[in-house]
């Protein structure tokens, strides 16, 4: 137990941490939870002395882990603080949307008894049943579809609706002692980038360096633009709405933004929106078409080779394919180099000027030249991408068409620079989570699973992409969800998922485990109540965003309500249906499994408080070096080799190359070797007069991803608001403030009217995440204004990923 009271913590917490620890207390609005007036000033009085202290997580999936100090009193919590402690510039203080976690935990909306299904898929009516019924009937249905279909009928959804070192796992422990289940492959942020990145900087670890979206090698920390960049060039990347808070990128920006400004350097933002990121500061926004990014990464490539300005030497020595001097022998005398492509002299026969591109992206000629020179020019450029750019349909090509910037002109690997990949995460995660070994190796594209459920078995590694092995065994029947709303609401094509799960005959148990009735929660047949972190003890890493290491241990701030139970008990008790509790619980508790997790990680690390100083003082975090992406390539090509087939930056992939030529491909499906432009489905060249504009999700600081989005309060002050520029509302007579109709050839919405100059003309912006709100069984018309009832059902070429996310053509009509 590591509720304790605040006279005792105010004294113990900072043995083991940072030295100089600062003890202002956090007061801010009860809007966001915090300390209300009357508590903030109370002098010695019984409010103040009564309070016990929680240390605990935003436990969400922004990257950040923020840091909480929940104040309970007499077992309920009334406020919470933030992390207060150490030196300002490494303080893990939650955002706005995460300090209103306590709208949440005692939301009146949270589920709190087990419950069935008693009407149709997807209308949410359910009736309670007691825990032994849930467990009973979870058991059987496992042990029938193992008995009929094998292990690989089950699929644990992708999901992030929970981040600690015991949030997903206990699941995918219990599942794994019970012959395993089909394994997730890539994600749906990262999916496009995370399927071809490898194949431009290597998949072999036996080779060499391996690429991952998720690491400091093959990308440079901010921190690095910090202390040496005078240019940073930001493609569709805005820490202060996706990363918010002090324990994540917002505040490495922050930084980066003064350092290079008060050196006289300069930061452009390219996105379609002027975005919050780009707003807050006085450089540089760019207004782009959105999926159209590869096309002007080509005229600036154009512009570069034109002007002898490409770094020819850097090129021969660490790439292949930029030139015919490097070409792989396969290609070689057929004009299917990257020069070729760019210059007009390969495939398409297209020069790919800057007044090529012009009409393609919007940006002008003479604006990409300014671009192109100041790129150029520049001592040491720090060119990055956010997640958005790759989540179109041809995403593929557009996160290798950014990352030739750098690599054409040889700035990376040294102080200052990126390879054109996001911004670095932390290296060092001082705790790990529940383990468990998954017997079965097969994966599908996340972006795959409703495929796999209409037609799984006639799925294979050269028509879906499945990987591990050459085809599915199953139809996937059983779908296990816990914390996340990726079955509709954040997946893709809410209407097409819908008629696919209305078939029972198809998917034939869905078990969803969540806080409060989501979309997705509504398609369960079993539905569970989760008790949420600060409910039980929480220990978490420092999460995958600021550039620090940490890890804090705490709770619970107050018990679960109703009948909400931890997912491991449940687990163990699943488990113990079939005689496997022993071997999942290995005779530990949860509480158990973390303190020997957290002992394993500080003896492994050798500097962390002891367990008794841990739970004292509720957080452990350090400072971590800045990083440079790929420096050691960069030093040593022949010591320390990627895992390409040849070793080097491979522009043109021969892999790439051969599944290109032996995949089974619709007509519109195109996989290239080397980084191209192409509009890609519903992208640039697409729209029509039933659907004039381009429409794109972005992310909405108001939620991450789903999560806070039912909470009214964060509704109210951050609505949900369509972006229109003036030049195509005021044709169609729309108002700001005005309720308008969004239709794509996939469904329709009901949504605010933004009208801003913030916007590209000919495009509209939609926050994702919004709740759907529809009547499944009438006219569908969403009244809650989810993206995704806007995109259409259609995997990338080579991902199978969920690029129609941002690739969307759409009409809008006032309401």
């Amino acid at each position: 137990m590591t509720v304790h009271e605040s006279t005792l913590s105010r004294r113990t917490f900072v043995k083991g941490s940072l030295a100089g620890v600062a003890l202002a207390g956090a007061a801010g609005s009860a809007l966001y939870g915090c300390a209300p007036k009357a508590e903030e000033t109370a002098k010695d009085g019984a409010a103040a002395t009564s309070d016990q202290i929680a240390w605990s997580q935003c436990n969400v999936n922004c990257g950040g882990n923020c840091v909480f100090q929940w104040h309970s009193r007499d077992g309920k919590i009334v406020y919470m603080e933030s992390d207060n402690t150490g030196d300002a510039d490494l303080q893990a203080r939650a955002c706005l949307r995460g300090r209103s976690m306590r709208r949440w935990i005692n939301s009146p909306d949270r589920l709190l008894y087990p419950m069935k299904r008693v009407g149709k898929r997807g209308e949410g009516k359910f009736e309670q049943i007691s825990w032994d019924e849930a467990i009973d009937t979870i058991a059987s249905e496992l042990k029938r579809v193992i008995d009929t279909y094998g292990n690989e009928a089950i699929y644990v959804n992708y999901a992030t609706g929970m981040y600690s070192t015991t949030g997903r796992n206990p699941s995918k422990r219990l599942l794994s002692l019970l012959g395993g289940f089909i394994n997730q492959g890539y994600d749906y942020s990262t999916h496009m980038m995370s399927a071809v990145m490898p194949y431009m900087f290597g998949s072999d670890k036996e080779k060499g360096s391996v690429y991952s979206p998720y690491d400091n090698v093959n990308a440079s920390s901010f921190s690095e633009a910090e202390r040496a960049s005078d240019l940073v060039v930001m493609f569709g990347n805005s820490p202060a709405e996706t990363r918010m808070g002090g324990a994540n990128a917002v505040w490495d920006f922050a930084k980066v933004r003064e350092a290079v400004n008060g050196r006289g350097g300069k930061i452009i933002n390219i996105d379609y929106r002027l975005n919050e990121s780009a707003s807050g500061h006085p450089d540089e926004w760019l207004p782009i078409r959105p999926g159209t990014d590869a096309a002007l990464c080509s005229a600036i490539a154009h512009e570069w080779i034109a002007n002898g300005q490409v770094n020819k030497e850097f090129l021969d020595k660490y790439c292949v394919g930029y030139d015919e001097d490097t070409m792989p022998e396969s290609a070689k005398g057929q004009n299917k180099s990257y020069k070729d492509y760019i210059m007009g002299t390969g495939y398409d026969m297209v020069e790919k000027t800057p007044e090529w591109a012009a009409p393609i992206t919007q940006i002008s000629a003479d604006k990409i030249r300014e671009l192109a020179a100041a790129i150029a020019a520049a001592k040491a450029p720090f060119i990055c991408q956010g997640w958005g750019s790759q989540r179109h349909t041809n995403g593929e090509d557009t996160a290798r068409a950014i990352s030739m910037l750098p690599i054409l002109i040889g700035q990376l690997g040294l102080p200052g620079t990126n390879t054109g990949q996001r911004e670095a995460e932390p290296p060092t995660y001082l705790v790990g989570s529940l383990p468990f070994k998954n017997p079965i190796k097969t994966a599908i594209p996340v972006y795959q699973w409703v495929n796999a459920v209409d037609h799984g078995k006639d799925m294979t590694a050269t028509n879906a992409g499945i990987i591990g092995a050459d085809k599915l065994g199953s139809d996937i029947k059983f779908l296990w969800n816990y914390a996340g709303n990726c079955i509709t609401n954040q997946h893709g094509d809410i209407n097409y998922t819908h008629e696919v799960l209305q078939d029972e005959s198809k998917l034939e148990f869905i078990l969803v485990w969540d806080t409060v009735m989501t979309d997705s929660a509504k398609y369960a047949d079993i539905l569970l109540p989760d008790a949420m972190r600060s409910e039980q003890l929480n220990m978490q890493t420092q999460g995958y965003s600021e550039y620090y290491t940490a890890v804090v241990v705490g709770g619970p701030a107050q018990e679960a309500p109703g009948e909400c139970r931890t997912s491991y008990d449940v687990c163990a008790d699943i488990a113990d249906k079939f005689g496997k509790k022993d071997e999942y619980t290995e005779g530990r508790t949860q509480e158990e499994w973390i303190q020997h997790l957290y002992e394993e990680g500080a003896k492994a690390d050798g500097k962390m408080p002891t367990w008794d100083e841990i739970k004292a003082q509720g957080i452990y975090k350090r400072a971590l070096e800045p990083s440079i992406g790929l420096k050691d390539f960069r030093d040593d090509p022949a010591k320390n080799p990627l895992g390409t087939p040849s070793g080097k930056i491979e522009i043109y992939s021969e892999q790439l190359a051969t599944i290109a030529a032996t995949w089974e491909l619709k007509e519109d499906e195109v996989i290239n070797p080397i980084p191209v432009f192409t509009p890609g489905f519903q992208g640039y060249g697409s729209v029509t007069d039933e659907y004039p504009l381009y429409c794109s999700g972005f992310h909405h600081k108001s939620r991450t991803h789903s999560s806070f989005g039912f909470i009214p309060e964060l509704e109210a002050v951050a609505r949900q608001q369509l972006w229109i520029n003036p030049m195509d509302a005021d044709p169609r007579g729309i108002k700001d403030g005005d309720k308008v109709a969004v239709k794509s050839p996939a469904g329709e919405i009901r949504i605010e009217a933004k009208v801003t100059p913030r916007i590209v003309p000919g495009t509209i912006g939609i926050p994702q995440g919004a709740w759907h709100k529809a009547d499944m069984g009438g006219d569908r018309v969403d009244e809650g204004a989810c993206v995704n009832t806007l995109t259409t059902y259609k995997p990338t070429p080579l991902a199978k990923g969920n690029g129609p996310a941002h690739s969307i053509i759409a009409q809008v009509t006032k309401a």
